[in-house]
């Protein structure tokens, strides 16, 4: 039986684990989520990502993709095993300051418009210079006009360009994205595609969960995952894109 005053496991840290890599942007080890219903990560996974890396996560629906964001992201307890962000436990203080985490529902306020939604994140992030940045974001994602509009009464998609404006105003080194293209015009995919990969230019780390192909050029590597199990790790192709979300 265990104790309910038992002290929670520690992490490792690099002196107790060697695998521990604290330059590794992103890292996990024998990590796993299980529901007790086959889904999640049900095999123990170990990745490390370096800084500067634009990582495609790519399976068919089921296969764990939202899982391990949300473990990464430190917004789900793992049933097994650490993730790390900059060598800190992720859901840590340290780890939530480099992470920039972008959920595929984006969370908005009823009563805040686009432009206090992004002052708000902006200021609550210590987000230096903002204001000319914020103004190229929301004219590259075509919302100039909406600007003192509620983003909660917005279609899907401009809830989408929303949610990535906000996840781009705030400082980050990591930055977790669940299905962004989802929802997105043409222009709005473009201009996602733009500016990951100046973001990754500019050396933090991507990994986006999605199979928009128009992402591949820019991509550094694509991770594969199937039935919640590590399936491929490797170069990033169409071919292999499409092989691995079941021949799409």
């Amino acid at each position: 039986m265990t104790s309910p005053f038992a002290l929670p496991k520690q992490p490792p840290t690099p002196a107790t684990e060697p695998r521990l890599d604290p330059k590794a942007a992103l890292q996990t080890l024998d990590l796993s989520k299980d529901y007790g219903d086959g889904m999640g990560l049900v095999t123990e996974l170990d990745l490390k990502i370096g800084p500067g890396e634009l990582v495609m996560l790519v399976g068919p629906n089921g296969a764990g993709k939202s899982t391990f964001l949300g473990l990464t992201s430190g917004m789900l307890e793992p049933s097994n095993g650490w993730a790390f962000i900059g060598g800190h436990p992720a859901g840590t203080i340290e780890a939530r300051a480099a992470l920039s985490y972008l959920p595929d529902n984006p969370v908005l306020y009823d009563d805040l418009s686009l432009g206090e939604h992004i002052e708000y994140v902006a200021r609550l992030h210590h987000t230096e210079e903002w204001e000319d940045y914020a103004d190229d974001l929301v004219d590259m994602f075509g919302l100039t006009e909406r600007i003192d509009d509620l983003p909660s009464r917005f279609s899907r998609g401009l809830k989408q360009k929303t949610g990535l404006i906000l996840g781009l105003i705030r400082p980050f080194r990591v930055m977790l994205v669940d299905e962004p293209f989802v929802g997105l015009d043409t222009p709005g995919q473009e201009t996602l595609v733009e500016i990951l990969g100046d973001v990754v230019e500019q050396g933090a780390t991507v990994v986006c969960s999605t199979h928009q192909l128009d992402l591949v050029p820019k991509a550094t590597r694509c991770i594969g995952l199937q039935d919640g199990a590590l399936v491929y790790d490797g170069k990033v192709t169409p071919e292999k894109i499409r092989e691995l979300v079941g021949g799409e």
